[in-house]
């Protein structure tokens, strides 16, 4: 995927309570070819539910009510893997540090360059796109997984332990043939080379579920 298409698949969520703020980045983002879409607070942020999944937010830091960091906290909780970058006119280092420990992209102090925010934004929505790729891939390895049969299930849990064919078979009682035509089969259905492969993606699965 070529970087225009990531920048023209995304969209850019601005949430910050001053609307002179929200008018001026709304347009330093469009002049930089990118949707954009404000909110004047984090509650509101938080109601809308169908985000696009290719994104990032520049996230004010001081806000009524619900300040950047208890949003940043709640997409955290909601699992919602949106990139953030903060802006701030109030900012200090250790609160960069909170910021960035807590997954931030960057920490930008108001005023800030123009073309520092817009390169931050370029790096989040790449951040976005591989984090998009990671889950498609996933979802295609879950259904990959899921249709497998039973018996394939076990052959495929014992092998990637590193147990031999004949081991196998002796174990679930079918000819040593038989595991090698379902380890064929296992490999096909997974869509992997080798073996070493196959335990990968069976730990990623592992990891994520």
């Amino acid at each position: 995927m070529s970087k225009g298409t990531v920048l023209s698949n995304a969209s850019v969520y601005v949430v910050d309570d001053d609307l002179a703020v929200r008018e001026s980045l709304s347009s330093l983002i469009r002049s930089a070819g990118l949707a954009v879409e404000v909110f004047e607070s984090a509650r509101e942020f938080l109601a809308r539910r169908d985000l696009s999944e290719h994104c990032c937010l520049v996230l004010d830091l001081r806000m009524p009510e619900i300040d950047g960091f208890e949003l940043q906290q709640q997409l955290a909780s909601d699992q919602r893997e949106i990139p953030i970058i903060f802006v701030t006119g109030h900012g200090d280092v250790p609160q960069a540090v909170r910021a960035i420990k807590a997954g931030a992209l960057e920490f930008l102090r108001k005023p800030f360059n123009d073309e520092e925010l817009l390169a931050a934004i370029r790096q989040a929505l790449a951040l976005s796109d591989g984090n998009c790729r990671q889950r498609a891939a996933l979802a295609g390895l879950r259904e990959r997984f899921a249709a497998l049969t039973a018996r394939e299930r076990e052959v495929l849990f014992k092998v990637v332990q590193g147990r031999p064919n004949k081991s196998v078979a002796s174990e679930l009682g079918v000819s040593e043939s038989t595991v090698k035509v379902h380890r064929h089969n296992i490999m096909a259905k997974m869509r992997v080379a080798s073996l070493p492969e196959l335990a990968l993606a069976m730990q990623r699965l592992s990891k994520r579920d």
